[in-house]
């Protein structure tokens, strides 16, 4: 370690440490870190551990730099450039031990804003793990061959993760149980300086105007060939383009005499520029490296109080798209309209009041709080168990543009499938609100902290015969074949169900080896009766009474907390029996599972200008100006009428998951437990399902309870009475669809729920075209 920078006058602090791991400088890293770090320095002591730098030394060693007015301490690792990259690895893990244990550094929080650092850090105990994701820096040019493998095993031990904008945060919700989209935010003050007039740089000042200006790193991001069609449009423009290149040379860029590449500057003197500009330019490239970012410099352009004109970045234009002081235009011919239209729109009146409004709740401060509580929610977790929970209410939501023409309740099918079809195919502005703070309701899927794929909500098999239904999904994920087997634990045997001749040949010892033996067989154990009004009857009728208390009695005990006696009949009728051997758990022609799960379906499906999210937000604590002109609700029916006749009855679950160090738990996905002597009816083990491969299982023990979120509806005649008071008011109210299984009380399928939101907007199109509800948007 450099003697000249000890560490030891910070080893008796008492605060709580943060090491935060870059690829940049501190100096030089973006907005967002410097912001936020910051702002945790004053309740951390905060190192600020910088990418590693090769040095003609010939042993490694560490450099500390304190930064006046910031209680950050920056660490610069050097490495011997002569030593072979295992040895440079092995002697920064050396040096963040040593550090840490010269400044008395105990259980730390640990932020990356790389996975490249990870590594070196893997083996440090932490109070909590930090994955800060601003970009995919795996599309970027000349990424590390490790960088994704070094992700994946950051995901995995990640406490909670953020991300850099929503587009990403779609491209990683899936992979990890505890992630939240947090785009950038901006110092209004600082920036807001722009609009006074004051001495602009001197490099600048003496530039003719108008002028169009852009700052930020210069690398393959840039549209280099938009800059130089800009500058070649209108000579009498200048161009100004501040920033350090990156992965480029100055050969690289184009060159004429109105296009001015003045390197890079300082953030306190952003805003002198910015003041000097009549347009302020994002000349993005469409490629990899630009499909998830969500640029800092949006914000910032705006409240310096300057016209944007950008390329089709997608958080831009479903953040910014529809201000007035924001153009989008897609290429050379267009970005210059656009900065023509914008330079003409500068002396309107007004401009301005729809991105100051967007602007007011943009502040690091925010951002700041929203995220340390997360992080204190993840440690408490460490200390405490997974008990331990945390909702953060931060709607994503776009106000002060143009009003939302619906908004719909639950991101599960029913209300994702209709945001799609009203966005894409209506030509509507979307709010889909949901209280929980993921998409794809029940059928959420994520990593667990072994990187196993699960079901949160427990096992979902996707099946149907519907073809409109199944190419309708296939827009948004591949297909992965796959049939459900689920086996019955009936004493020491386990049998398949539903049941069949196999199940009938090993519970009785037969041999019987045709359907005809078998329908014998059955109707030998059947016991007829006059009517049949419940689930008792119908399998009772159908096989006799040692099947039904063997299978169905006590499964169903457990899993409705009533007799079968007590149920309508059709809670059994939907378990076939068979004569044959057929031993799949459905017989639809379409079987399969989203290849990369339904969270990441989901997110394809939702991944639309016209649909905006609010996560983590009950529909009822909505704005009255975030309610559209048509309401879609998908959450209980008697919920939003307040109860107002008493509440339906649902049958909940609770789900304890565990993973165990071995490949594989059980022979099929599910298994039953018919016996009330088992307090659990079934053991999911989600690797049947995702066809992972992982050296360790997870599994799921499923408990059905009357306590928690509603999942079926019960079916008994009286409440069925009830639903009907409730949907009598529900068709008192025109401009509100109720949809899904809750808000139609009825137990559907997956496919079930798809097809009806699919029809319901069907026929909505064709009953009210021409409508104001339906009609088409200026």
């Amino acid at each position: 370690m450099n003697d000249a920078n000890p560490l030891t006058p910070f080893a008796l602090a008492a605060r709580p440490v943060l090491i935060c791991f870059s690829h940049l400088r501190w100096d030089f890293v973006c907005q967002r870190p410097q912001h936020l770090m910051s702002r945790f320095a004053e309740s951390h002591r905060l190192f600020f551990w910088e990418e590693a730098i090769p040095t003609d030394h010939h042993l490694p060693y560490l450099e500390f730099h304190a930064f006046p007015g910031t209680a950050v301490q920056a660490i610069r690792p050097r490495v011997p450039a002569a030593w072979a990259p295992e040895d440079q690895a092995r002697a920064l893990t050396q040096l963040l031990d040593q550090m840490m244990g010269v400044a008395g550094i105990h259980r730390p929080v640990l932020w990356f804003y790389t996975p490249m650092m990870w590594p070196i850090a893997a083996h440090v105990e932490s109070a909590a793990v930090v994955y800060d994701c601003m970009d995919e820096l795996s599309a970027f040019r000349f990424a590390p061959p490790d960088l994704a493998a070094n992700e994946t095993a950051l995901m995995a031990a990640a406490d909670v993760v953020f991300t850099g904008g929503h587009s990403i945060y779609e491209a990683k919700a899936g992979r990890h149980a505890n992630i939240h989209p947090f785009p950038s935010s901006v110092d209004t003050t600082h920036f807001a300086r722009a609009r006074s007039a004051g001495q602009e740089p001197a490099d600048q000042a003496g530039l003719p105007g108008p002028r169009l200006g852009y700052y930020g790193v210069i690398d393959e991001r840039l549209d280099l060939s938009l800059v130089a069609a800009l500058a070649a449009a209108h000579p009498d423009w200048s161009v100004v383009m501040i920033g350090p290149l990156a992965k480029i040379g100055p050969e690289d860029l184009p060159r004429a005499p109105n296009l001015h590449w003045l390197g890079q500057r300082g953030y306190d003197q952003l805003p002198a520029y910015l003041s000097g500009w009549d347009v302020a330019l994002m000349p993005f490239a469409m490629n990899q490296a630009t499909r998830f970012i969500s640029p800092t410099k949006t914000p910032e352009y705006l409240a310096g109080g300057v016209q944007v004109v950008s390329t089709p970045v997608r958080d831009v234009v479903r953040h910014y798209g529809d201000l007035a002081s924001v153009r989008i235009a897609a290429d050379a011919d267009g970005f210059v309209r656009a900065c023509e239209e914008a330079l003409a729109a500068k002396g309107r009146p007004g401009w301005r009041d729809q991105a100051d409004q967007l602007l007011a709740d943009l502040s690091w401060d925010n951002t700041f709080r929203q995220m340390r509580t997360l992080l204190d929610a993840a440690a408490a977790r460490r200390r405490h168990g997974p008990q331990v929970v945390i909702s953060l209410s931060a709607p994503r939501i776009r106000r002060g543009v143009r009003k939302y023409d619906v908004t719909i309740c639950g991101a599960g099918f029913a209300g994702s499938v209709l945001a799609r079809q009203f966005a894409e195919v209506s030509g509507k502005r979307v709010l889909l609100a949901d209280r929980r703070d993921h998409v794809a309701g029940n059928a959420f899927d994520c990593l667990d902290a072994a990187g196993i794929l699960i079901h949160r909500y427990g096992p979902h098999i996707f099946h149907t015969n519907s073809d409109d239904v199944f190419d309708w999904l296939g827009r948004f994920t591949e297909w992965r074949p796959y049939e459900h087997r689920v086996l019955a634990r009936v004493g020491d045997k386990s049998v398949p169900m539903p049941i069949n001749r196999d199940t009938l040949n090993a519970l009785y010892g037969l041999d019987m080896r045709s359907e005809a033996e078998a329908q014998a067989f059955l109707a030998r154990q059947a016991q007829p009766m006059d009517k049949i009004r419940t689930s008792r009857d119908v399998v009772v009728n159908a096989i006799g009474t040692d099947l039904y208390e063997t299978f169905f009695q006590g499964y169903t005990r457990k899993q409705w907390g009533l007799d079968p006696s007590q149920l309508d009949k059709s809670v059994t009728a939907r378990v076939p029996t068979r004569t044959n051997t057929d031993d799949r758990y459905f017989t639809d022609k379409h079987q399969a599972m989203p290849r990369e799960g339904y969270t990441r379906m989901f997110e394809r499906m939702l991944d639309h200008p016209g649909i905006d999210l609010a996560l983590g937000t009950d529909f009822h604590d909505l704005e009255p100006s975030d309610r559209g002109a048509l309401t879609v609700y998908t959450g209980p029916i008697d919920a939003y009428f307040g109860h107002r006749f008493g509440t339906l009855p649902y049958r909940s679950l609770q789900f304890v998951h565990e993973t165990l160090d071995q490949a594989r738990f059980q022979p099929v996905g599910v298994v039953n437990f018919p016996s009330e002597d088992v307090p659990y009816t079934r053991i999911t083990e989600y690797k049947h399902l995702t066809g992972q491969r992982h050296a360790k299982t997870s599994i799921s023990y499923e408990y059905p309870s009357a306590e928690g979120d509603p999942y079926y509806p019960i079916p008994r005649p009286e409440n069925h009475e009830l639903f009907r008071r409730y949907d009598a008011l529900a068709a008192a109210e025109p401009n509100v669809i109720f949809a899904g299984r809750l808000g139609s009380y009825r137990y559907y399928n997956m496919d079930q729920v798809v097809g009806q939101a699919l029809a319901i907007h069907r026929r909505l199109t064709a009953r009210q075209a021409g409508t104001a509800a339906m009609a088409p948007l200026a």
